[in-house]
């Protein structure tokens, strides 16, 4: 074949192979097209919408793409269900959010399939609001949510980093099949009710490999959590990692099959943490394993507590009728920074059964730690310090 001709035909090739790949790669749609504008300023909402609307209508897989620069959102809600279940929301900017929010979320996915939301920022701007909090005016506005995922499945929320959320930074809720990889939480220790990432009512939820420093739970787990995966979590500073509050209302779904494993706390509040409302209800704990977990100055690195009665309301005197069943704590080492490193202070009514402890070495001061159990029935194992207290 002579050269031209050759040349002719990898052109053809190349012509060809680029056309397939454009076709499986699927429409592709970029905010600043629709009149987004990347200045930190200009309200770039309806350009989001706009693409959103292209993408969700489209019947082949869609990528949304938010260039570099800062780009001011006001709350919006990305609704489905869509014509195709491949959607991508690629950021390589910064999305910017007002700083006197009184909406519950600021962005939101709904009944949606097959999302991924993937790199760049979401600055929620809480600063004015947790002040506002700590002066107790009184007066604040509400705040919002960063990131909501709601009645969707098969999601992918992958190297996002959420700054400075006014309130929860990523919520999943009622959704099933959900992976969460390579995020990085970062909010102010003090900053109140900033949970990193609460998972509630949802199945089949995966959080891999990400960072978390934020001013309350680093993940939170509400009523009808299952088969939840925590792996390779770096917590603090933060509260910890906590099943619950649970119990507050009195038909409330159960928890059940959640794994923490190879998580690192670093001058948290608490480690591994269960957290029931001291009032009656008919929820349950169970089939929960923490493990391959190192405390670093952690003020409670084991607990559970079923006596949670925030300011003493609707509670004093009753017992949590949340049972606790089947949890394991299997190598779970480091400093506690307080003398008590175990405390499981389990429903008078409903006592925690089948705890279980297995090579535990906990220290305070680089000395022996204690442990302190109320109603909790369980066994040990191999090398468990403090001594277990289990009955």
């Amino acid at each position: 074949m002579a050269p031209s001709t050759c040349l002719l035909f990898s052109l053809i090739l190349l012509l060809t192979y680029s056309h397939s790949a454009l076709l499986a790669f699927g429409a592709q749609y970029n905010v600043v097209t629709y009149g987004a504008r990347p200045d930190g300023k200009t309200d770039s909402t309806q350009a989001f919408i706009a693409s959103w609307t292209k993408a969700c209508g489209s019947k082949a897989p869609a990528n949304i793409y938010v260039p570099k620069g800062r780009f001011f959102l006001r709350n919006v809600v990305f609704n489905g269900p869509c014509k195709n279940s491949a959607i991508v929301l690629q950021i390589d900017g910064t999305l910017v959010a007002p700083s006197d929010f009184n909406a519950a979320n600021w962005v939101m996915f709904r009944d949606v399939n097959g999302v991924t939301v993937t790199r760049g920022t979401l600055d929620g701007q809480g600063a004015s609001l947790w002040a506002c909090k700590a002066s107790g005016k009184g007066s604040c506005h509400s705040g919002a949510t960063s990131l909501e995922f709601a009645n969707s499945k098969n999601i992918v929320i992958a190297g996002l980093t959420s700054l400075n959320s006014q309130l929860f930074h990523i919520v999943i809720n009622d959704c099933h099949n959900v992976k969460v990889q390579g995020v990085k939480v970062s909010a102010s220790g003090n900053s109140p009710n900033t949970d990193g990432i609460h998972i509630q009512g949802s199945t089949g939820v995966t959080i891999l490999n990400s960072k978390i420093a934020t001013g309350d739970d680093c993940v939170s787990v509400g009523p009808g959590t299952t088969n939840l995966w925590i792996e390779n979590v770096a917590c603090g500073p933060g509260h910890g990692i906590s099943i619950g509050s649970l119990g507050k209302e009195f038909q409330e779904a159960g928890v059940q099959n959640v794994t923490v494993t190879s998580v690192q706390f670093t001058g948290t509040e608490n480690g591994v943490r269960i957290k029931s409302w001291g009032r009656p209800s008919n929820g349950f704990v169970r089939n929960i394993l923490f493990q391959h977990c190192t405390m670093t100055n952690v003020n409670n690195p084991i607990v559970i507590d079923q006596n949670y009665c925030p300011n003493n309301k609707n509670c004093p005197g009753q017992a949590s009728g949340v049972r606790i069943s089947d949890v394991t704590y299997s190598d779970i080492h480091g400093s506690s920074a307080t003398e008590v490193a175990v405390k499981l202070d389990c429903s008078k009514k409903y006592p925690c059964s089948g705890i279980k402890m297995e090579d535990v070495k906990l220290t305070y001061k680089n000395q022996v730690a204690h442990a302190s159990c109320v109603n909790a029935d369980g066994s040990s194992s191999g090398f468990v310090q403090p001594s277990s207290c289990l009955l």
